[in-house]
């Protein structure tokens, strides 16, 4: 019985997350659209996806566009690139900043967090290079999946303000798909130790749900009091 009960609490929450996620996709048109009638961000977020040096990961391919999109149209001043070296000894935030650069993003407007190795951890160590640069208005722009898992737990990390605009459907399927050219060679990592190598499967979900933030915010708290 006891065990038909956590299946059954698993099976609702997973149902709630599908339903929460469904939601999002459908008013991803609206949050940008929105975005476009607004005052412009100050700064947007965007995680980074591993590089390979003999081409990019699609998604890559599409967050750096969609950042350029948004630079382009004014819906942000500056952009954020984030991600250190993980799956590949590439700095995934140093990566996207040249294809960003590549695109017409100028490099003035252009910060880099070479920090994060979970998605959370993306948001977290970006939004406080941002605040510190005396960003207020800020969002994390990427594909609508990690913006629903980001969405879930950036009020537990109190990142007050932080919105979020997603990758529309219709900007994926349109989107120019070819690699964007670039020299990798100042974001490669001599002496390269892949994430799973240092740490168990257990410990990487922990941390894409936001384990060390949590414990980085916790000893903040403990040496600088609360926020």
């Amino acid at each position: 019985m006891k065990f038909r009960s956590i299946i059954y609490v698993i099976a609702i929450l997973l149902g709630t997350s599908f339903v929460l996620q469904s939601c999002l996709i459908v008013q991803t048109p609206v949050i940008y659209q929105e975005a476009k009638r607004a005052e412009p961000y100050d700064v947007i977020i965007v995680p980074g996806v591993p590089y390979k040096d003999k081409g990019m990961a699609d998604i890559m391919n599409f967050r750096v566009r969609w950042a350029h999109q948004l630079y382009s149209e004014g819906i942000t001043k500056n952009v954020i690139f984030s991600g250190s070296a993980v799956y590949t000894p590439y700095v995934e935030g140093k990566i996207m900043a040249l294809m960003g650069e590549a695109l017409g993003i100028p490099k003035e407007n252009i910060f880099v967090e070479d920090k994060a190795e979970h998605s959370t951890e993306n948001m977290y160590y970006s939004y406080l290079i941002a605040r510190k640069l005396g960003f207020t208005r800020i969002a994390v722009a990427s594909d609508q999946y990690q913006s629903f898992m980001l969405h879930e737990v950036y009020e537990r990390f109190k990142l007050y303000g932080l919105e979020f605009i997603p990758i529309p459907t219709s900007f994926m399927k349109n989107s120019d798909k070819t690699p964007i050219l670039i020299n990798p060679e100042t974001a490669f990592v001599k002496d390269f130790i892949a994430l799973p190598e240092r740490q168990s499967f257990a410990d990487r979900f922990k941390g894409t749900r936001g384990k060390y933030v949590k414990e980085e915010i916790k000893r903040s708290e403990a040496e600088f009091g609360t926020r």
